[in-house]
């Protein structure tokens, strides 16, 4: 696109955890204008009514309407809904949808009449990305799970069962109440949920077997609840014949080229990703097993900052414009 041009976005549900951190991230974005912020609850509401840290950030003001006036269309809205949004509403063909639910991820899913979405994580699909036209966002314990594997996987590496603790933070289960999101359950609390049976699970597999198609071992992955907001650490061991130092340099290597995602040689803490779009990935060796921990933030590169790099990439942005974010620290 033309160097001058700003890129015109539309966001369908922004009022929940991905549409506000896609917000807090496009307010600021230099090649970026928001046409729409579309919420039916919310339509005529200032959008810092729901976002109040965007208080002098912007005088958006969320919209019951929509416009094809739009260069990309973010769909922030639950899992099984942006199918049938687009099944109700005509979208102009020549307008970019980036999908943040699970509604296309896996290839059954993938199609619309006239659309095709592909997978949008960049660390294994990114010419694929590059030349797309509609996107599926990643799942966020898919993300952090398959950027701990990729690189043996296209060794061909992965030779046996895998073994998956993973952990996030409360905004992993969403803006709506339930009995396991309330603080005075989820302080100082810690639990398990869905093991074994993740809906992750499909997207880990089809991502693994697109570089190592002959993998068909278990993936054994045991999910958590964790008493913090933000963030997912995956812990995973396997059996393995590198040497630690030849798994450090496959990761390094495979990562080389890679913005967000980088091999740390010291353990890593959740700290050190939450607010920012990056991936840590941690190897070591024990015997035999090769274990690996690759942290992110799940409502950044797990959703909506890994929704922004894959814009970035379609329109033919530096992968990181708009996303030069800081952690914490503290």
């Amino acid at each position: 696109m033309n160097s001058f041009e700003k890129i015109k976005v539309g966001i369908v549900g922004g009022a929940g955890y991905t549409g506000g951190e896609l917000l807090r991230i496009l307010v600021h974005h230099p090649k970026v204008d928001i046409t729409f912020v579309h919420s039916n609850s919310n339509a005529g509401n200032p959008v810092y009514d729901v976002h109040t840290d965007l208080l002098g950030d912007t005088d958006l003001v969320f919209t019951d309407q929509l416009s094809d006036e739009i260069d990309v269309l973010f769909l922030c809205v639950g899992h099984g809904d942006a199918r049938k949004f687009l099944e109700a509403n005509s979208i102009a063909p020549q307008v970019r949808i980036i999908d943040l639910s699970q509604d296309f991820r896996l290839q059954q899913n993938a199609e619309l009449p006239g659309r095709r979405f592909i997978y949008g994580l960049p660390e294994l699909n990114r010419a694929g990305i590059t030349a797309a036209e509609n996107i599926a966002n990643p799942g966020c314990f898919a993300t952090c799970i398959q950027l701990a594997l990729l690189p043996l996987a296209a060794k061909g590496l992965l030779k046996g069962e895998l073994h998956i603790n993973a952990t996030t933070g409360s905004t992993g289960a969403g803006q709506s109440l339930s009995a396991t999101s309330h603080f005075s359950w989820r302080n100082n609390n810690l639990s398990v949920y869905k093991a074994f049976g993740h809906q992750h699970l499909n997207e880990i597999g089809e991502s693994i077997r697109q570089l190592q198609p002959g993998f068909a071992e278990p993936i054994n992955f045991i999910p958590q609840r964790g008493d913090f907001t933000r963030g997912i650490l995956a812990a995973i061991y396997l059996d393995c014949a590198l040497t630690e130092q030849e798994a450090i340099s496959l990761y390094e290597d495979y990562y080389a080229n890679h913005a967000f995602t980088h091999v740390s040689r010291k353990n890593i803490d959740l700290k050190q990703v939450v607010n920012t779009n990056k991936a840590l990935i941690h190897v070591e060796k024990h015997g035999d097993k090769l274990f690996v921990i690759s942290i992110i933030d799940n409502l950044l590169k797990g959703a909506s900052g890994q929704a922004v790099q894959n814009m970035n990439l379609l329109f033919g942005l530096d992968e990181k414009e708009g996303l030069k974010l800081k952690a914490a620290g503290f």
